[in-house]
């Protein structure tokens, strides 16, 4: 597997969460989410997974998942990303370059012309994470689980979710806007720096609770 120089997401880790102003109503939810994260590390043997759900699990709730894999690797933390939607589409080929532009490394694990499996990695860690869309409840999606929605129609079309401890909705705007438009990198790298900022603070949140 090819690997990329670690510093590159490293420093986009740290730039977007020093850059991006995330408002008080948002850190009063990402800390509430950051509490609940730390007790269930605990009580579930110092382990968490977050399920990012959004309606095609195509874009948002992908970034959320890679962004969580790295922040786990970067904290220390052994809490694991999911992600999964309300319908299955594919995971969308601006978002696998947004995360490849950044640093991560994809690779083609199955092929497909509807739904491709990547393999995802970075240099730094050994371990990988397989990144393809899927419904919510997929076996590769381990309990126990905390759910975050990343958008409003999947909070909507899941009313109820019994496999999560908790549940919150984190909405993001959609990148889809822009596709094949001129601003449409500019756009994808953007949502890539407010979700790595807002998983940080989540992170740094959780960490620091340990610490008390």
């Amino acid at each position: 597997m090819s690997k990329t120089d670690t510093n590159k997401l490293k420093n986009f880790f740290e730039n977007s969460y020093k850059t991006i102003i995330i408002n008080e109503d948002r850190k009063k939810l990402l800390s509430k989410i950051a509490h609940k994260i730390a007790d269930c590390y605990v009580v579930y043997d110092d382990q968490i997974n977050i399920n990012f759900i959004c309606t095609h699990n195509s874009r948002r709730s992908q970034i959320s998942q890679v962004w969580t894999f790295f922040a786990s690797h970067y904290f220390n933390l052994n809490i694991n990303g999911l992600s999964g939607g309300t319908e299955v589409s594919s995971f969308h080929n601006n978002t696998a370059k947004s995360l490849e532009d950044i640093g991560f490394v994809f690779n083609i694990k199955e092929s497909s012309d509807l739904n491709p499996v990547y393999e995802i990695s970075f240099n730094g860690t050994d371990k990988s994470l397989l990144g393809f869309s899927k419904i919510y409840d997929h076996s590769i999606n381990k309990l126990p689980y905390l759910v975050l929605t990343t958008c409003d129609d999947a909070n909507e079309n899941c009313p109820f979710i019994p496999e999560a401890i908790h549940r919150f909705h984190l909405p993001y705007k959609d990148p889809k806007y822009s596709d094949n438009l001129p601003n449409q990198e500019a756009t994808y790298i953007q949502i890539n720096k407010e979700i790595a900022a807002e998983i940080y603070f989540l992170f740094d949140e959780v960490k620091k609770l340990f610490c008390k």
